[in-house]
């Protein structure tokens, strides 16, 4: 008999998310960085456990919004907490409730939902004061279970999948079983090209990059023709992106063109163009623009 079940995956900023997603799939379909908001919409992911379909939804961080793009963000976390066969609440092996978590832990008291505490980066610290940690959340919320992880090194994540096995429900499965992913294409292109952007570029720049494939052709013997245009909101921060001599945008290039060809299975020829939209994330039309729309 085949089970399915709908699962949310959701906390704080850099908390491990998507990395934990990765994992779980077996195959990078979401991108990963080491700063916040790294996540901007809500990605599917579908795992096969046994005879069971996990759909998995990665959520962005859940953060206090100061533009529409983060209003749209905290929205989808709220959204996504409801109507789920579970919500897995990824926390860091800290002793404290931070706000973060104190208001997603309001949420699942409103929306009544199960949920499983996953302590993440458990390869970070001491086992020893794990016990703490686990204390002072048993504390603040009757979760169904608590289990620590690393979806780093993959300690502890065979454990979750059979505790996420409880909440499968017998019926048909929900995707097709060779399917990883609901995202196109496209889209995961455009996330690939905005993570490399993420990882070579400091401060406020990254996070007010915005990324759409202009061009997307197969020819006869497989190669793939991309074209994307990188948006940001200066004219400097246009310039940083370039680099001196084009050097910065073509090491992004670069990056992001053998991450690309992984995911495609294929050569792929990348060209990139950058545009300015000023205050581009606080702007309805052009967040609708880039795919931001609230179903």
């Amino acid at each position: 008999m085949t089970k399915s079940a709908m699962i949310t995956i959701c906390g704080r900023p850099n908390v491990g998310k998507s990395t934990l997603t990765n994992a779980l799939v077996g195959e990078k379909i979401a991108i990963v960085s080491d700063k916040p908001q790294t996540t901007r919409n809500r990605i599917t992911a579908i795992v096969e456990h046994g005879t069971t379909q996990f759909v998995l939804m990665d959520t962005p961080g859940f953060h206090k919004p100061r533009t529409r793009l983060g209003d749209y963000m905290v929205n989808i976390v709220k959204e996504s907490v409801a109507d789920v066969d579970l919500v897995l609440l990824l926390v860091e092996p800290v002793a404290a409730v931070g706000p973060q978590e104190e208001a997603l832990l309001t949420r699942l008291r409103e929306t009544h939902a199960p949920a499983v505490l996953v302590i993440n980066k458990i390869d970070t610290i001491e086992k020893t004061r794990l016990l703490e940690v686990m204390a002072l959340y048993s504390a603040a919320y009757d979760f169904d279970a608590i289990i620590p992880i690393s979806a780093k090194t993959g300690e502890g994540v065979a454990d979750l999948l059979d505790e996420m096995e409880k909440f499968a429900v017998e019926g048909p499965h929900l995707f097709p079983d060779d399917m990883i992913t609901d995202q196109p294409e496209r889209q995961i292109c455009a996330e690939l090209v905005r993570e490399k952007l993420l990882q070579c570029l400091d401060k406020e720049i990254p996070h007010g990059t915005a990324v759409e494939v202009t061009r997307f052709s197969e020819r006869d013997n497989g190669i793939i023709d991309l074209e994307v245009t990188i948006y940001c909101e200066k004219d400097s921060h246009k310039g940083i992106i370039i680099g001196k001599k084009g050097a910065m945008i073509k090491r992004i290039g670069e990056l992001a063109r053998k991450d690309i060809e992984e995911f495609m299975g294929t050569k792929v020829y990348l060209q990139t163009w950058i545009k300015v939209k000023e205050n581009w994330r606080d702007s309805t039309v052009l967040l609708r623009n880039f795919g931001f729309k609230n179903e």
